[in-house]
């Protein structure tokens, strides 16, 4: 089985939609997507995602399944500086350990203060009953293969949340996946099934990211989710 998530199009946060860059792009991940067969779409509600997915859905004629939990990570924690719950600056949360353990992270005083867990809950249950219904029931840190094949399905959602999926099919901590790792606008990450005993399977990762299609196309890549490569950048800071 195969899992493709896909981060919505360069956003336009103040009307929940995509920019004319963000047109462009969806536009050429539609032509990328429309090559494959996916048995199902998934999209998060929120309408950058929607307004991604119309584009490849259209090419493809199907229709997706609209998830409330693939909607963008929204735990918060009490800071009076940054109330998002997965941006925070290396030289707080590296220092801390427990934010690189698959469960302590929770219990580290921030992000008990907000809706941390909730949240996050509520996307590892979602995660959990998307893959029973196609036949891979989590036992653990893997899979009972109840039901082995050879789909293919795709998400359609954001980066925040992406990392949270991730987080919960690999068993980590989301605070590597957010703070490590950047999904750029309209990239493309892909998991496949790997059960080399019986009856028994893990999901590994092979493509993360991914933006061929936009180099192909001669579009470049969006800023959005990345930060200053130097301090004297004159780009995202806080």
């Amino acid at each position: 089985m195969e899992i493709w998530i896909v981060r919505h199009a360069d956003p336009d946060y103040e009307h929940d939609s995509i920019t004319e860059k963000g047109v462009r792009e969806a536009e050429l991940l539609a032509d990328r997507l429309v090559k494959q067969d996916f048995d199902a779409a998934y999209c998060s509600p929120m309408g950058r995602a929607q307004k991604t997915a119309s584009y490849t859905l259209a090419k493809l004629g199907m229709t997706a399944q609209t998830k409330k939990w693939l909607r963008e990570f929204s735990g918060t924690v009490n800071d009076p500086e940054r109330t998002n719950c997965w941006d925070r600056k290396p030289d707080y949360w590296t220092r801390i350990d427990d934010y690189y353990d698959s469960e302590k992270w929770l219990s580290v005083d921030l992000m008990k203060n907000g809706d941390v867990e909730h949240h996050y809950r509520e996307v590892c249950d979602g995660v959990d009953e998307l893959l029973a219904e196609h036949g891979y029931v989590k036992n653990g840190r893997i899979y009972d293969a109840v039901e082995p094949n050879g789909k293919k399905i795709v998400l359609f959602c954001h980066f925040g949340v992406e990392s949270v999926i991730l987080s919960r099919i690999f068993s980590i901590s989301p605070m590597i996946m957010w703070h490590n790792f950047v999904a750029l606008p309209t990239s493309v990450t892909r998991l496949a099934t790997q059960e080399r005993e019986k009856g028994k399977a893990i999901f590994t990762c092979i493509q993360y990211g991914d933006l061929g299609h936009l180099y192909a196309g001669g579009e470049k890549p969006s800023f959005q989710a990345r930060w200053c490569e130097q301090f004297t950048d004159d780009t995202r800071h806080w």
